[in-house]
């Protein structure tokens, strides 16, 4: 492993060791109520569905456990964060821009460049895998865009990830927005890594399609 990436792990395990700590605060109950997630009384663990995967949190430690042994610590804190600060606040079927989200305005240059940049470079030679990557991850297609789908994201927050073409004269440009209850949930910061996990996915499933 190269130095540089040591330290970034090093780095993304300190806020998960936190947010460790943070959650053995919570009550069971509030947990479940807040997120509308069953706590499984066998296994001591927390069971979520995030897009098509499904990851374990035990209680009181923490300690994420994902589908594969390498789930990043970013990804994992996230998920803590979810559990922690989710207020049970449904969606109602209206979806917002980042910027509406509070702080948004003042982090959106970083949530282009991370998720709807990459997005866009991502699928520019062939789109129209973007919508197959988008269905194999649960999307339902919506009317909005060139391409255009509805994702639950996690329980009660959905993403609604748009693509129009590009031409001569435009690049190809891409939106994600969210479900109107996404605040209750995640803060602007969060939404980065929630854009970023999307694009992982995407990438997954672009990856198995294009190998020799």
């Amino acid at each position: 492993m190269k130095p540089e990436a040591v330290v970034e792990k090093r780095k993304d395990k300190i806020p998960y060791e936190y947010y460790k700590k943070e959650f053995s605060k919570q009550s069971i109950a509030s947990i479940e109520e807040n997120t509308g997630i069953s706590f499984d009384k066998e296994k001591n663990v927390f069971n979520i569905k995030l897009l098509t995967d499904y990851y374990e949190v035990a209680y009181p430690d923490g300690e994420v456990t994902g589908p594969t042994p390498n789930t990043k610590y970013a990804l994992k804190t996230l998920l803590l964060r979810y559990l922690i600060h989710a207020q049970g606040t449904k969606p109602s079927g209206r979806m917002i821009h980042y910027r509406d989200v509070p702080d948004g305005n003042i982090y959106y240059s970083n949530f282009y460049g991370r998720c709807l940049l990459r997005l866009a470079k991502t699928f520019k030679k062939d789109p129209d895998l973007l919508a197959s990557a988008l269905e194999s991850i649960g999307g339902i297609s919506i009317d909005k865009a060139d391409i255009s789908y509805e994702v639950p994201f996690i329980n009660n927050v959905n993403l609604y990830v748009l693509y129009w073409r590009g031409d001569d004269e435009f690049p190809p440009a891409t939106q994600i927005l969210f479900s109107d209850n996404v605040q209750y949930y995640f803060t602007a910061e969060d939404l980065a890594f929630v854009g970023d996990t999307l694009n992982d996915y995407v990438l997954q499933f672009l990856l198995s399609k294009t190998k020799v």
